[in-house]
């Protein structure tokens, strides 16, 4: 008789310096279930630094609560806009300390994939986002921010990844590197100014 699959969770971080979304799914065999999703709000806060160490500490925080056995984050982009990018890279970079400090495995998705994975379009709105997952993961109250959605929405894209016949077949292969995957880095610039054309909230 085979023996069952250990319960385990995954935390997925939509890393941002106005809102930073974060989604927790726990996984049961082939169920998936949503724990928790929120939004770490840091729109008050004027200090940069100050900015990186709520992060820090908030990120450190769900980690020790929900015991996630695997962190999965948004991958920066590529682009023209430096300052910027440096900002969300920033957010993304101690976050994923955050993770690692604590010994958790880190993962990286660009956006493009993400959308993909979960809507099936790589365009997909904030708004598709959110009611993918919460039909997904049978979400009636919607969150306060789709930041939250967002963060879900990371987490369900490393599932997805890692539960796939082809990805458990070459044995699990993590993804690493700044943005996430080669249609990411290809579409560069041009990505990346859509990107804060569509979401001007997530950097100040």
């Amino acid at each position: 008789m085979a023996q069952a699959k250990e319960k385990y969770r995954i935390l997925g971080i939509d890393p941002g310096t106005n809102y930073t979304g974060y989604g927790v799914v726990e996984v049961d065999g082939r169920n998936v279930s949503a724990v928790v999703m929120g939004e770490i709000d840091l729109h008050k806060i004027t200090d940069p630094y100050e900015k990186l160490r709520y992060i820090f500490d908030s990120v450190s925080r769900l980690v020790r609560e929900y015991q996630p056995r695997e962190v999965a984050l948004e991958s920066p982009f590529f682009g023209q806009n430096v300052q910027s990018m440096l900002k969300l890279g920033r957010a993304q970079g101690v976050a994923m300390a955050a993770a690692l400090s604590q010994d958790v495995d880190v993962f990286e998705y660009a956006p493009s994939r993400i959308k993909q994975a979960v809507v099936g379009l790589g365009s997909a709105s904030k708004e598709q986002i959110a009611g993918i997952v919460m039909k997904t993961l049978h979400i009636e109250k919607a969150p306060r921010k789709l930041d939250a959605t967002d963060g879900m929405a990371v987490a369900l894209c490393h599932y997805y990844s890692v539960s796939s016949p082809i990805n458990q077949a070459l044995g699990g292969t993590k993804v690493k590197g700044l943005g996430g995957d080669k249609v990411a880095r290809k579409r560069g610039s041009k990505s990346w100014e859509q990107f804060l054309r569509e979401n001007p909230e997530r950097v100040k």
